[in-house]
C-alpha cells in the first residue's frame, strides 16, 4: 500500500513538473506598486503577486516575460506570451488574433497630478502651454487633443516611476499617473511632500486576456481569475501595497 501511495504521489509530482509554464507579459514601463523589476525580473508588486497566485492555483509554473510595451501585442500574436493582464479592450481597437477576455478585475482611474503648491483642482484645457509628464508609448485620450494643438507637450519617461521622480524634482508642474501609483508614492512621502490628484482624466474597468490555444488552459485561467476577484483576494493584494482597494469605483 505504501508503495502504491508513493507511486501515485510521484506521478502527480512529475505531472506538475511537466506542466508547461504560464507565460505572462510584463511591460518594462511598469513600476511599483504594479511590479518591481530587479535585474530585469519582477520580484514583487500587485500584478506580480496576482499572477503568481493565478499560476499556482492553475497548477503551472509562472514565467514572467519582460518586454517593451510596444512589443507585447506582437509577442502575443506570435505565441510567445499566454496571458496579458492590466489591459482594456479599448486600448487594443485593432487587436488581431484569437483571445478570450476575463471579467473586469480592476478599476483604473487616471489622474493629472501635481505637487501641493499647485491648485487642488484644475481644468487641463485651461492650462497655459507647458510640458506634462507622461510614459513613453502610453496613450492619453483626454489630453491628446491638447497635445495635437501644441497647447500641452508630452515629456516622456520610460516608466511611471521616472515620471513621478521628475515631478517631485520640479522638472514640470503636472504629470499623469494612475490612482494606484499615486497612493503608493504618497505612503512614502512626508505630508507636505505628497502629490495630489487635480483632475480625473479617465476611468475604466480593466482585466486580462488569454491566448486561445489548445496548449493553454484558458477556461481554468479565466475561472481562477473570477474566483480570485469574487473571494476578495485581488482586493487584499491591492490593499497590501496601496492601503486601499481599487477594484471598484
Amino acid at each position: 500500500m505504501r508503495w502504491a501511495v508513493a507511486a501515485l504521489l510521484g506521478i502527480s509530482l512529475n505531472a506538475m513538473a511537466a506542466q508547461a509554464p504560464l507565460r505572462f507579459a510584463v511591460p518594462d514601463s511598469w513600476a511599483m506598486p504594479m511590479v518591481q523589476l530587479q535585474g530585469g525580473r519582477p520580484t514583487q508588486g500587485i500584478l506580480h503577486d496576482v499572477l503568481l497566485s493565478l499560476a499556482t492555483q492553475v497548477g503551472a509554473p509562472a514565467q514572467f516575460v519582460v518586454l517593451p510595451r510596444a512589443r507585447v501585442q506582437s509577442a502575443m500574436e506570435h505565441g510567445d506570451i499566454d496571458v496579458r493582464c492590466y489591459a482594456a479592450q479599448s486600448w487594443l481597437p485593432n487587436q488581431s488574433g484569437d483571445y478570450i477576455w476575463s471579467v473586469p478585475l480592476w478599476f483604473q482611474r487616471d489622474l493629472l497630478i501635481s505637487r501641493k503648491e499647485q491648485p487642488a483642482q484644475i481644468d487641463p484645457a485651461r492650462l497655459p502651454r507647458q510640458a506634462i509628464g507622461t510614459v513613453l508609448g502610453y496613450s492619453y485620450p483626454t489630453l491628446q487633443p491638447l497635445f495635437d494643438a501644441d497647447q500641452l507637450q508630452r515629456e516622456d519617461a520610460r516608466s511611471q516611476e521616472q515620471v513621478l521622480e521628475k515631478l517631485l524634482a520640479g522638472r514640470y508642474r503636472y504629470a499623469v499617473s494612475n490612482q494606484w501609483t499615486l497612493d503608493w508614492i504618497n505612503q512614502r512621502l512626508l505630508p507636505e511632500q505628497q502629490l495630489q490628484g487635480v483632475a480625473v482624466l479617465q476611468e475604466q474597468n480593466i482585466g486580462c486576456y488569454v491566448r486561445n490555444d489548445p496548449n493553454v488552459p484558458v477556461q481554468r485561467i479565466l475561472r481562477t481569475l473570477l474566483r480570485m476577484k469574487m473571494s476578495g483576494e485581488i482586493d487584499d493584494i491591492i490593499r497590501l501595497y496601496t492601503g486601499a482597494s481599487s477594484t471598484t469605483p
